[in-house]
C-alpha cells in the first residue's frame, strides 16, 4: 500500500510541474477558416517565434532603407557623371571650332603673307626702275624729274597695293603694267608646270578671300574658287603633275589632290566620281573628275584651289587658258612640226 501510495505522489508531482510549464509558456493563437461559416482552425505560435519573427522584420527593414539609399545615391552619381560628359562633350565640340577657326586663320595669315611677298617682288621691281631713271640722264626737252618720278611711283606703289589686297580678298582679277616687269620671270605663276587652265569653263559664284558662310551665315575664309558647271561635266587637270590624294572629305565631297612641279598643289572639290587613282601622273587638260555636288555644297559646282607649300593662294592668277586654247594650240603645234618635217 506505501509502495502504490508513493507512486501516485510522485505521478501526481511530475503532472504538476508539466502544467506549470504549459502554463508558463505563452502562445499567439491565430485562427483561419477556408470559408466564411467553415471550421476554424486555431495555430498555436510559440512567443519567442514572435519575437524571432520581429526581429527578421526590423533587420529587413534596415537592410531595405540600406539598399534604397545604395540605389538613390547610385543614381545621384549617374547624373552626375552623365552631366560631367555632356560638359565633356561640349567642350570637345567647342575645342574642335576652335581648332577650325585657328586653322583659318592660319591659312589666311600664309595667304597675306604669299601676298605680302608678291607686293615687295613689285615694290622692288619699282623701285629698281626709279633707280634706273635717277641714274639716266635726262632729255632737255624733258620735264620729269628724279624726284617727281619717284613720288609717282610712290603713289602708284600705294594703289597698286591697295589695288592687290582688294584682288587677294575678294578674288577680283587685276593686272598692273611694271614696264619691263612683264619679261621677267619673278613669280609663281611663271615657273615651269605652274596651274594655267580652267579646269572647267563657267562663272565664278564665289570668290577667294573672306565671304559669308552659305550656311550659317557667319563670315569665313573661302580657300580657293568656286566654278559652276553641270552635273557630270568632266574637270580637267590644270597643270602636269601626280595625284596625292582621291578621296571623300566632310566639307569637299569626293575631291582629288594633284602635285605638281616647284611645291605647288592644286585641289578639286565636289566632284560626283573619280576618273584616276592615287599616284597616277596625270597631263594638264586630261579629265580627273566629274562636276558633282558631293560634300557642303548648295549644287552642282567645282571648288579649285592652287596651293603653294601647302597654302592657299589666289587661284585667279592661274587661270589663263582654256581647254579650246589648249587644243587650238596643241594643233597649231603639231602642225608646225609636220611642216617642219
Amino acid at each position: 500500500m506505501s509502495a502504490l501510495a508513493s507512486k501516485d505522489r510522485s505521478e501526481g508531482f511530475s503532472g504538476s510541474i508539466r502544467k506549470n510549464l504549459a502554463l508558463r509558456t505563452r502562445y499567439y493563437i491565430i485562427f483561419v477558416a477556408r470559408e466564411k461559416d467553415g471550421r476554424l482552425r486555431k495555430i498555436p505560435i510559440p512567443l519567442h517565434y514572435a519575437g524571432v519573427f520581429v526581429a527578421a522584420a526590423v533587420v529587413g527593414a534596415f537592410t531595405i532603407t540600406g539598399m534604397a539609399g545604395s540605389y538613390t545615391r547610385m543614381l545621384l552619381k549617374t547624373a552626375s557623371f552623365n552631366q560631367v560628359r555632356q560638359q565633356q562633350a561640349a567642350l570637345r565640340k567647342d575645342y574642335s571650332q576652335l581648332q577650325r577657326e585657328a586653322h583659318e586663320k592660319d591659312i589666311q595669315a600664309a595667304s597675306l603673307g604669299s601676298l605680302a611677298s608678291e607686293v615687295s617682288a613689285l615694290y622692288g621691281l619699282r623701285k629698281n626702275l626709279v633707280a634706273k631713271a635717277a641714274t639716266t640722264p635726262v632729255a632737255p626737252g624733258s620735264s620729269d624729274t628724279p624726284a617727281t618720278f619717284t613720288e609717282q611711283a610712290y603713289a602708284q606703289s600705294l594703289d597698286q597695293l591697295a589695288s592687290l589686297r582688294t584682288s587677294a580678298l575678294s578674288g577680283s582679277l587685276r593686272t598692273f603694267s611694271v614696264g619691263m616687269a612683264a619679261n621677267v620671270p619673278a613669280d609663281w605663276v611663271n615657273l615651269a608646270g605652274a596651274p594655267s587652265l580652267w579646269p572647267i569653263m563657267g562663272r565664278i559664284t564665289s570668290s577667294f578671300g573672306e565671304r559669308e558662310d552659305p550656311f550659317n551665315g557667319e563670315g569665313a575664309f573661302h580657300a580657293g574658287v568656286d566654278i559652276s558647271g553641270t552635273f557630270g561635266e568632266g574637270v580637267r587637270a590644270t597643270a602636269d603633275g601626280t595625284v596625292e590624294i582621291v578621296s571623300t572629305a566632310t566639307g569637299y565631297g569626293r575631291e582629288v589632290l594633284i602635285r605638281h612641279a616647284n611645291g605647288i598643289e592644286t585641289l578639286y572639290g565636289h566632284l560626283s566620281g573619280f576618273a584616276v587613282t592615287t599616284g597616277q601622273q596625270v597631263r594638264r587638260g586630261q579629265v580627273i573628275g566629274y562636276v558633282g555636288l558631293s560634300g557642303r555644297t548648295t549644287g552642282p559646282h567645282l571648288h579649285y584651289e592652287v596651293r603653294i607649300h601647302n597654302t592657299p593662294v589666289n587661284p585667279y592668277r592661274y587661270l589663263r587658258e582654256t581647254a579650246q586654247q589648249l587644243a587650238s594650240s596643241s594643233e597649231t603645234a603639231s602642225g608646225l612640226g609636220k611642216g617642219g618635217k
